[in-house]
Formats: C-alpha cells, sequence, structure tokens
C-alpha cells in the first residue's frame, strides 16, 4: 500500500481570505492530478498567522469561517481528496470592558465538500513573539481522522503547533488509533530554529512510535519570518524528507506500510549554514514586508559605513536594483572615502545614487540657533541635527515618490542608544534591528563569498568592512570613542538582554565591571527610543519588538 500527502508550504497575506484561499484551492487541484489524497495547509492558513487583535472582531472569525465554506466548496468534486485546513473558529461573550473568550485555533478536515473532523489547538504559546491565550481557548479533544483512497486509507493524528512540544497531545493521539503524526505549524524563524524544531520532532517520534510530518509556514509578516523547511521523520527519528526553506514549496510525501507501520519518503533538501539562513531571512523579510504593503520600491540613505552597505545589499536581493533608491548626504564631516566607497557600491549593484549635501541645511540651523546657544559647546545637540537634517530629506524624497525609507540601525545601537530620534531612526522598516554589530561584519562577509539572488558578486568594497566604523558626525570620530569594542558590548549585550544573565553572572564570565554597568545602564535608559523605533526583521530569539517588554518608567537597578 503507497498513499501520498502533500505539504502545502505556501506564503500567505494576513487578512486575504480569498487569496489564500485560492492559493490551497489552486495547489490542492494541481497535487490532486499527481495521486496526492492528502493535503496539509500551515497554521491559521486561510487567514494568515498572526492576525493579532483581528481575531477579537466577530465580523473577521465570520469571514473566515465563510473562507473555509469556499474550499471546502472548491474541492469536493476532487472525490476522496482530504484538506487540513488552519483557522481561528468561535466567537466571544462580550461587554464593552470583558470578553469570554470561546475562539479555537483550529484545524477543519475537508473531504468532498464537507468538515469530516476539526481539531482545536491544546497548547497555547504566550513567550517571545506568542501571545495566544489572549485570543484563544485551549482545546481539549483529540483528533484521528482516516485519509486516502478505499484500500489504501491511513489513519492520521492531527497536532497543530505547540502540541507537538509536549508529550501528552501526541501520546493521547496515538491511543486513538493514529498511525501517523500530521503537524501544522506557524513558529518564527530564528537562527538555529529550524535544528531545534527537527530535534523536538525527533524525540516526540521516538517517544510514541509513529512517524511524523511538520508542515510549516513560509513568508514575512510584519517582524516575524517563517522559513518553511517542513519535513517528515520516519518512526526512528531519521529525517526522510524536507522542503527549502524560505520559498513556497509542495512538498509530496509517500508512505508505505509494511506489515504494521508506516514508513515515509519525500525529497530530502539541503541544509543551509546559518549565515545563509540569515540572508535569506532578511532577503524574505523585506521583499514580503514592501510587497505585501504595497509600496512602490525603497530608499536609504548610503553613508559609505557598513550598516547601510548591508541594507543595500539585501534590498537589492529583496526587490532587484530597480526598486531601490539610495542617497549619500554629507556633512562637512565626511570623509572623501565614504563618498568613494557609497559611489562604488551603488555603481556596482546598478541602483540610482543621488548626492545631497547637507551642509547648507546645517549651517542655517546652526546660525537659527546661535544666540540660543550663545558661549556653549559643540556637543551631541549638533550631531543629532546633521542627523536628523537627513532623516528629513530622506522623508521628503518618500512623501514625494512613495517608497518606503529602510533605516540603517542594528541591534547594538538600538540597544545602547546610539542613534538619533526623527534622524536616523526616522524611516518605516528596521531591516537589520535584530543583528549586531558584530553579525552585521560578518554577515557582509558572507555576501561578499556568496551570491545567491544573482544580483552581483562582492556587492560591498572592501575598505567599508575594515574600516572603523564611525557615525562622521564630528571630526575624527569613530563608535569606540563612546562604546565598549563591539566584541565586548555584544557579548553582554547576548548574555543580558537575550539571555537574562545577571550582572553578576556576566562579571563572573569575565568581563570588566564598568563595561558591564555601562552597557547595561544604556539599555535601560534607552527604551524610550526603541518603542519609537520602526518595526524591522526579527532573528534572534529575543529581539527588541513583541519579545522586549520593558516599562519606560522604571526604577529598579540590579
Amino acid at each position: 500500500m503507497t498513499f501520498k500527502l502533500c505539504v502545502a508550504q505556501l506564503d500567505f497575506v494576513v487578512g486575504d481570505l480569498a487569496g489564500n484561499s485560492k492559493k490551497i484551492i489552486d495547489l490542492a487541484r494541481s497535487v490532486y492530478a499527481d495521486g496526492v489524497r492528502l493535503v496539509l495547509t500551515p497554521e491559521l492558513s486561510i487567514c494568515g498567522y498572526a492576525a493579532e487583535d483581528l481575531f477579537l472582531r466577530p465580523a473577521f472569525i465570520a469571514a473566515c469561517d465563510d473562507a473555509v465554506k469556499t474550499v471546502a466548496r472548491e474541492l469536493a468534486g476532487l472525490k476522496n481528496l482530504t484538506v487540513v485546513l488552519g483557522h481561528p473558529s468561535g466567537g466571544d461573550s462580550r461587554t464593552r470592558s470583558v470578553a469570554v473568550p470561546t475562539r479555537h485555533n483550529a484545524a477543519s478536515v475537508l473531504c468532498e465538500g464537507r468538515v469530516v473532523a476539526r481539531y482545536a489547538k491544546r497548547e497555547l504559546p504566550n513567550y517571545q513573539v506568542f501571545d495566544e491565550r489572549r485570543y484563544f481557548t485551549p482545546g481539549q479533544d483529540v483528533c484521528v481522522f482516516e485519509a486516502g483512497e478505499p484500500g489504501s486509507r491511513i489513519k492520521v493524528g492531527l497536532l497543530i503547533c505547540e502540541d507537538a512540544w509536549f508529550e501528552e497531545p501526541a501520546r493521547l493521539t496515538k491511543a486513538a488509533g493514529a498511525e501517523l503524526l500530521a503537524v501544522i505549524n506557524a513558529s518564527p524563524f530564528h537562527i538555529g530554529k529550524g535544528n531545534e524544531r527537527e530535534q523536538m520532532m525527533r524525540e516526540r517520534v521516538l517517544d510514541c512510535g509513529l512517524p511524523l510530518v511538520y508542515a510549516h509556514l513560509v513568508g514575512g509578516q510584519d517582524e516575524v519570518v517563517f522559513e518553511g523547511r517542513s519535513f517528515a521523520l520516519d518512526a526512528d527519528g531519521s529525517v526522510v524528507g524536507r522542503a527549502e526553506s524560505f520559498v513556497e514549496a509542495s512538498l509530496v510525501v509517500e508512505a508505505r506500510r509494511e506489515g504494521h507501520a508506516l514508513h515515509l519518503a519525500a525529497e530530502v533538501a539541503a541544509e543551509r549554514t546559518p549565515q545563509a539562513d540569515l540572508w535569506h531571512a532578511l532577503v524574505l523579510g523585506v521583499r514580503d514586508y514592501i510587497g505585501k504593503n504595497g509600496f512602490p520600491g525603497v530608499l536609504l540613505g548610503l553613508s559609505g559605513g557598513i550598516d547601510s552597505a548591508l541594507v543595500l545589499a539585501v534590498a537589492v536581493d529583496a526587490l532587484g536594483k530597480d526598486r531601490v533608491r539610495t542617497v549619500m548626504m554629507p556633512s562637512p564631516y565626511t570623509a572623501d572615502i565614504s563618498w568613494i566607497d557609497a559611489r562604488e557600491m551603488a555603481q556596482g549593484l546598478g541602483v540610482r545614487y543621488d548626492e545631497i549635501s547637507i551642509v547648507p541645511e546645517f549651517e542655517a540651523f546652526k546660525q537659527s540657533l546661535a544666540s540660543q546657544f550663545k558661549g556653549l559647546a559643540e556637543d551631541t545637540t549638533e550631531e543629532n541635527i546633521q542627523a536628523r537634517i537627513r532623516g528629513t530629506l530622506l522623508m521628503a524624497l518618500s512623501n514625494k515618490f512613495g517608497s518606503i525609507v529602510l533605516t540603517t540601525g542594528n541591534k547594538s545601537e538600538m540597544a545602547t542608544g546610539y542613534c538619533t530620534l526623527y534622524g536616523d531612526m526616522a524611516g518605516g522598516f528596521a531591516v537589520i534591528k535584530d543583528l549586531a554589530k558584530t553579525t552585521v561584519f560578518e554577515l557582509a562577509r558572507w555576501r561578499n563569498a556568496n551570491d545567491p539572488y544573482g544580483s552581483g558578486s562582492q556587492p560591498i568594497p572592501q575598505r567599508i568592512i575594515t574600516r572603523p566604523p564611525s557615525a562622521e558626525l564630528r571630526p575624527d570620530q569613530t563608535d569606540q570613542d563612546s562604546l565598549p569594542p563591539y566584541e565586548v558590548l555584544d557579548a553582554i549585550l547576548e548574555r543580558y538582554m537575550e539571555n537574562d544573565q545577571s550582572i553578576d553572572d556576566i562579571v563572573a564570565a569575565g568581563f570588566a565591571l564598568a563595561d558591564v554597568e555601562k552597557v547595561t545602564r544604556l539599555i535601560k535608559i534607552n527604551e524610550y527610543k526603541r518603542r519609537q523605533a520602526p518595526v524591522g526583521i526579527r532573528v534572534t530569539h529575543r529581539s527588541f519588538g513583541k519579545d522586549w517588554r520593558y516599562p519606560i518608567t522604571n526604577r529598579f537597578r540590579a
């Protein structure tokens, strides 16, 4: 006996119920013709993940219900085809101030125009970027359904994402007669998460003795990226199928029964390096944010520094050179090599490049403020004026031509406040806000050695990578004038911000107390800035976004 199922690893748009439904219908019809009799779509596929407070609106839930009916109706004529469709279900009893939720993160099992089974997610995550207990009520039941042609039907146990990270749901599903576990998922990417998922699912398989298919979402949604990388595990825990990461795919898995056991087989896509994963995540995040929100293109300030260079390379790989525009805005402190390197990179990638000096505006600001600042030395005030002039120019170009401004600040800067409100923080999307400065350099070197999208080899001039970083807002300035070396800063940041280590623990690991106290103090006092930063792509397990929720007004000191 052989049986074919397909994982619909698709890129959905939150709220585009008609578009999402069409994608599912089209793929189901296509693979049905090739003998597939079970299609697994990702978690909440009908509405996209995550719809956040849209889940609180009865009209949204009703529209999702209608979309499920549409998919069932459109596929009704495909005899013996079963489709697992993720969607929200239920409603709530609401007063002005209190809601009693009865909504579920659910999946319907469709066959020949009917809903033959429905399952509600049991384990609702409420950590990192997840907030499912705000929207959903846990399910209590087990779902096992049959799929396939007469004579080759198998019993499939359905789980949704977090359910498979716990022992009980899988064990109960096996006890209810399942021969195969089907896990539908929407699990945001961060570095190393793909291997972590496969290892956890391997533990689940070995615990319950059943093969498993993991159907995962792909695509960018605001600050999160889903990398796909759907996979199949045989009952011994071995990987017998894997879809390519960061692209839409239809992973066809063949199940065959040998005695009382099922064995799975599919194509196995190669794993990528962490740097390659990171690059593809950034590219997909930019492409989907720009595309799904309908922006005609992007523009950014190109300074001749490493951060803007990396953002430019990502943007060109994501959108193509014709949808990317760069602007060099030199000040009195801009070094000649910055002009040269910025021009060289823009010309090498074939993007539009303009130069707009900010010297006249800077002098005008100083003249206007001269009477107010009389007798006071120049300081960060004048540095911030330069950044804000640049931000104003970029936003003017954005308003006039419709392209969104990409900001170029990195995680190290966001953490320590080494950025200017209404200046270099002005923009619509922060591409590298979750990359530490050391990772920025590492990824720039990786991109120069690889050309995954055919946009051009060695796009970043070597001098941009090797010269000391500088904001060039005063004479002979370098970043390390006021910050610890980035290797030290980023290590402290990872330990304190990402891993919640105490100051004492970090000092015990060999870091100087003065450096640790300085970095942690800067993290604390710059919360108000980060609250006003643009949304950006999450690539670590702890980003300055939904993962990080600290009060601005806060007197606690460790």
